[in-house]
């Protein structure tokens, strides 16, 4: 698949969300001109310790689209397991096609073709609600949620926090 069809498919799910928008998220281009680079903001999910927040993220596509899966980062501070000190996003329908090298994952549940924004998202909501200790991206976190539960929530609470009064 060629950069102008991964550009054509992106525009389409891009329409699609505004179209018909999905409870939890919104999701926009950060430049008119770059449909690969988008914007995302992430409502913290009800019942949950992110509840509350606004977590704004990006999604970076690469131009082989949807061969190969994009790269997610929080831009606002989070403290979850599976998100890395630097915002990166560990999930397995992130992670590149096929079989994992170490064998934690099946081919099935890391990057398929089928998977758009809207799947992406959900999944990453779905994250924040049940995090995976059994493969971090941030270890201390997920020592800290295993560990110390009530530290954990302290810090998930500040970040909340700062999430709502960084909001604008």
């Amino acid at each position: 698949m060629g950069e102008h069809q991964s550009s054509l498919l992106l525009r389409k799910q891009l329409n699609d969300l505004k179209k018909n928008p999905v409870e939890g998220f919104s999701a926009g281009l950060v430049d008119d001109d770059d449909i690969y680079t988008w914007v995302v903001l992430i409502i913290g999910p009800p019942d949950t310790l992110y509840e509350g927040g606004f977590f704004r993220c990006q999604l970076s596509f690469p131009k082989d689209y949807p061969l190969r899966p994009p790269k997610m980062r929080f831009l606002t501070d989070i403290w979850h397991p599976n998100i890395d000190k630097n915002g990166a996003v560990c999930i397995s329908i992130l992670h590149e096609p096929g079989d994992d090298k170490y064998g934690y994952e099946k081919a099935s549940e890391r990057w398929l073709p089928v998977h758009t924004v809207e799947t992406i998202l959900i999944s990453v909501i779905s994250m924040l609600a049940d995090p995976n200790d059994e493969s971090p991206a941030n270890v201390d976190a997920a020592k800290e949620w295993r560990e110390n539960p009530a530290e954990f929530k302290r810090k998930v609470a500040r970040c909340v926090r700062n999430s709502q009064e960084n909001f604008n």
